[in-house]
């Protein structure tokens, strides 16, 4: 029976379902049935995790989400082998394997796939939008477009990904993050008058906030961002335009006019700051003018990352379906001219055949036996494996 609160409404799932199963597709519990009644529990194989076909224009993703599944499955007779969290990897490549008796595990596999697609689908728009932005800030302002139940799990893929900060409190929190904002048009509308709306916030804004003020509310972006200029001198640390599209017009050149104008007037120290409706291709336009960007919808509700989970080994025979390579495998990266090179499982490589340097396997033993064997990472730590990925990519 489905539990509901008081109001009538459904509650979300309880995180001890999720631990015991039963949060799964009804045909994993039929097959379950199925194999136990046919005496075929004991039948182990290895299920692998990939990604067949990457989103339209993309040969790469980031990989996130590890750790819940890691934590999802320890204490099961199971071993699991996955890249790190963080990892970027290509179509074809396994990301994790999950070996041991199949009705061990296979009511998880929707929860486990639901968790490893989701994060790594707004870890890799983060990133890309990260790759876009270069040395320019990029905000993670999405909370408003996802369920707030899972708002910090979302912020958490976001940062991982590249975005250098997030503007929901309550998951900035969570993560040991400083929430980062400006001001909303409502403060602006209250007040009436863009002017005072902006003194007010300097005024009562901790000194440690960056001076940063909406310039979009009632007048032309030129226009206003010259007025908060004026207004709030030397303490105003930026502007932020977040125009909508069925007002904005050629967003390029409002902000060169902006940018010019304030150059002329004297004002060269105000950053321009661009958010509503921003993706990877506007920060590609706008990076040589623009000093950050704030990206909502597009990091929160990216394309996915079609991972799957296939088994391609049965009692130690290479098996699969059609369309699916059979067998284990390991991938090796060589980090001086970032390749990688994926192998049948006792056929490994020691070194590049390309630069001749030694290569690395990225999937590493993270459960053995049901034992976690992974020590989990922080936040910034993973971050900073995601940038130095994106640092190598010679490609987009």
């Amino acid at each position: 029976m489905v539990e509901r609160s008081s109001m009538g409404e459904l509650i979300p799932a309880n995180p001890q379902d999720l631990l015991e199963g039963k949060i799964t597709d009804v045909y994993f519990e039929r097959t379950k049935e199925v194999l136990e009644r046919e005496n075929l529990s004991h039948v182990r194989v290895i299920a692998e995790i990939h990604c067949y076909s990457m989103p339209e224009g993309c040969s790469w993703a980031v990989l996130a989400g590890v750790y819940d599944v890691i934590n999802l499955l320890e204490g099961k007779n199971l071993n699991v082998y996955s890249m790190p969290e963080g990892t970027l990897f290509r179509p074809l490549q396994p990301v994790m394997n999950i070996e041991g008796s199949y009705v061990d595990f296979c009511s998880y596999e929707t929860s486990i796939l639901g968790i490893l697609r989701h994060m790594s689908s707004v870890a890799t728009k983060a990133a890309r939008c990260k790759k876009a932005a270069g040395d320019k800030v990029l905000l993670f302002f999405g909370t408003r477009s996802v369920h707030p139940l899972i708002a910090p799990i979302i912020d958490r893929a976001a940062f991982i990904g590249g975005c250098d900060g997030i503007s929901d409190a309550y998951g900035a929190e969570k993560l040991g993050l400083k929430p980062v904002g400006t001001i909303p048009h409502s403060l602006i509308v209250i007040f009436g008058d863009q002017v005072a709306a902006w003194k007010a916030f300097d005024k009562h804004a901790p000194e440690e906030v960056p001076r940063i003020v909406l310039c979009d509310t009632w007048f032309d972006e030129r226009v206003e961002a010259l007025m908060a200029a004026e207004a709030l001198g030397s303490r105003l640390y930026g502007v932020r335009f977040d125009t909508p599209s069925s007002r904005r017009g050629n967003m390029r050149r409002i902000v060169e006019e902006a940018r010019w104008t304030l150059n002329v007037k004297g004002f060269e120290h105000v950053k321009i700051i661009v958010s509503g409706g921003i993706d990877e291709e506007a920060i590609k336009d706008l990076r040589d003018l623009v000093d950050g960007f704030g990206v909502g919808t597009a990091i929160a509700f990216p394309t996915s990352v079609d991972l799957s989970m296939d088994i391609v080994e049965v009692e130690g025979e290479p098996r699969s379906k059609r369309g699916k390579l059979p067998g284990r495998k390991e991938v090796y990266r060589c980090w001086s001219c970032f390749e990688d090179y994926m192998r049948p499982a006792g056929h490994g490589m020691n070194y590049c055949p390309k630069c001749g340097s030694a290569v690395e396997p990225l999937l590493k033993p993270m459960i053995l036996n049901g034992r976690k064997m992974c020590k989990e990472e922080s936040i910034q730590e993973i971050r900073s494996y995601v940038l130095k990925q994106l640092s190598l990519l010679r490609d987009f």
